[in-house]
């Protein structure tokens, strides 16, 4: 019979199997998970249990017990530096056993061992139990209060989200205006130098063409003075011949009377 008789041989002797577990152990505080099987990490669990309860312990008697099992100093040291930090508020249960499956091969059951943080055994807050809906129905047949209430609340909430979309849409056509001004008067200054610019153009081209009105209102007085001089020029000529004409009209009238009284002295 195996009364009593709680320790896990694994088909393996006692020296072999300390052995075994001092590695695994090791691995265990360096590491802070190992993979393993199902067997080899429940009485794993142990070891760590009893090793952990001596770093919280903390004396140098603690120490040596744990460097007795342990292979490496330095993995001992860290276990009694954070000890204290990450399992002083909890007393057991410093592993964690997950299953992972099957091993392919021979099918053997294979399991995650990972230390616990004293934050995973967080106290759960209790769950806010839901209203259920037949008391919701039979609070609103019986007063219909809350629902009235919260239909209020909606309108209410409404009715405010529409009076903010009304000022935005004030706000947005001053804001609008107010940036069309700016355009304008940032266009203005291109437009001012554009007709500046016209107007030098225009004052070039009135410019070039000034000589050529003026060489044709030139000619044109030159066409018109020339019959006027002429005009000019003929009228001291027809005096002229005015002038002989009636000297010549004198002798005439004296060579008829000279011929008049040649007759009457005949």
């Amino acid at each position: 019979m195996r009364h009593r008789k709680t320790v896990l041989k694994l088909n393996r002797t006692s020296s072999h199997r300390k052995a075994m577990f001092r590695n695994m152990v090791t691995s265990l505080f360096k590491y802070e998970k190992i993979q393993t099987t199902g067997a080899k990490a429940k009485e794993l669990r142990r070891w760590a249990d009893h090793l952990i309860t001596l770093a919280k312990r903390g004396d140098l008697h603690a120490r040596r017990q744990a460097l007795a099992i342990v292979r490496e100093k330095d993995v001992v040291h860290k276990l009694f530096e954070q000890a204290a930090k990450r399992f002083g508020s909890v007393s057991g249960g410093y592993t964690r056993v997950v299953k992972l499956g099957h091993r392919p091969g021979d099918a053997a059951p294979v399991s995650l061992v990972e230390l616990v943080y004293s934050q995973d055994t967080k106290k759960k807050k209790p769950k806010k139990k839901k209203a259920k809906a037949g008391a919701a129905t039979k609070k609103a047949a019986a007063g219909g209060k809350p629902s009235a209430d919260k239909d209020q609340q909606k309108s209410a909430k409404s009715k405010a989200a529409k009076a903010d979309k009304k000022k935005e849409a004030e706000v947005k056509p001053e804001k609008t205006s107010e940036k069309k001004t700016a355009a304008g008067t940032k266009d203005d200054k291109p437009k001012s130098a554009a007709k500046s610019t016209s107007k030098e153009k225009a004052t070039g081209d009135a410019k070039e063409e000034k000589p050529v009105a003026q060489a044709a209102a030139e000619k044109k007085k030159t066409a018109k003075e020339k019959p006027a001089k002429s005009g000019k020029e003929d009228k001291p000529q027809k005096k002229a011949k005015d002038a002989a004409s009636k000297e010549d009209a004198p002798d005439t009238g004296k060579k008829a009377s000279a011929k008049k009284t040649a007759k009457d002295e005949k």
